[in-house]
């Protein structure tokens, strides 16, 4: 194969470089780059105006017609009168608790079913991992899935939003990867200083995996915390539904639920609209506030993982 055109590099001499290493011409930078300032604006105007609406005074938002991009007299109001106690603050909670608890669960039951399946003397390994792939290829459908759930107690249960979920095929199938391209030496080495299997897990397996560990948590806890339809589907008690059922609701009706007795806000002090967006704003905000700490393990904990499935 060619090698690509001779670069001169700093000190004067050639650097022959491939093709595809080429720095890129004048023109394709600056395309790049207005692609760039447009999909950041795609982005980021539509949470900005959704940040603004919900710190507007309500004669303001009336007056823009619903939105506002600017606030002149910005307000936290319509925080304060859903985050008082009402309907928000309590599915908020349901929010935070079974995103935390259901993370736990699924890093639990994954990584441990992921180190199973990648011992090459498991002797079930092969029918497990070819059950864990077929619900990946046929995912089971909503009457199947709720009489489960029915039949196993479940129903206006926290567990109903957990256990269904609890392992996900393409998480454990990253963890399972990862595993097995670690090197075999470091399992003999345990093994020969009488570390079990667990031993070996936690010992020499976990800390060695923070990096797929940190972007597999993430998907579970993006996961549960996003879900709504599990719990409008099993929880017939709508006190129990976490923040994004509540928010479906809302944003469903056109209604907007805040104060201590969770009715619809006062008008005159704050608009319905700018509850919406003060709720949608509260069920964004902790996500992008954990995803800048973890970010910077996506790309070698997904890569290393996949290498080897």
């Amino acid at each position: 194969m060619a090698a690509g055109p001779a670069v001169t590099t700093a000190d004067g001499s050639e650097d022959a470089r491939p093709a595809w290493m080429e720095r890129p011409k004048l023109p394709t930078r600056i395309g790049k780059g207005f692609a760039l300032v447009v999909i950041c604006l795609l982005v980021t105007v539509p949470f900005l105006v959704v940040l603004s609406t919900s710190l507007a005074s309500p004669e303001e938002v009336t007056e823009n017609g619903g939105w506002v991009l600017f606030p002149t007299e910005p307000t936290l109001r319509a925080y304060e009168e859903i985050l008082s106690g009402g309907t928000v603050t309590r599915a908020l909670l349901v929010s935070v608790g079974v995103t935390i608890g259901g993370t736990l669960v699924s890093l639990v039951t994954t990584v441990a079913l992921a180190y199973a399946l990648s011992r090459p003397h498991f002797s079930l390994r092969r029918p497990l991992l070819l059950m864990v792939l077929f619900t990946f290829l046929f995912p089971p459908a909503m009457l199947p899935s709720y009489l489960i759930v029915k039949n196993l107690g479940l129903l206006d249960s926290y567990w109903a939003l957990v256990l269904p979920v609890a392992v996900n095929v393409f998480n454990l199938v990253v963890l399972r990867g990862f595993f097995q391209g670690l090197p075999e030496e470091l399992y003999d080495a345990a093994r020969i200083d009488g570390a079990g299997e667990l031993r070996t897990l936690v010992q020499v397996v976990l800390p060695l995996s923070k990096a797929v560990i940190a972007v597999v948590g993430l998907f579970y806890a993006v996961g549960y915390w996003n879900s709504f339809f599990h719990a409008v589907l099993y929880l017939d008690d709508s006190t129990k539904w976490p923040l994004q059922a509540v928010l479906q609701t809302v944003i469903t009706k056109g209604q907007a639920l805040g104060g201590n007795a969770g009715s619809i806000g006062d008008v005159a002090s704050t608009s319905p609209q700018t509850l919406q967006m003060a709720t949608v704003v509260i069920a964004t905000v902790p996500i992008l506030i954990v995803y800048p700490f973890v970010q910077r393990y996506f790309t070698k904990g997904v890569l290393t993982g996949a290498i080897k499935s």
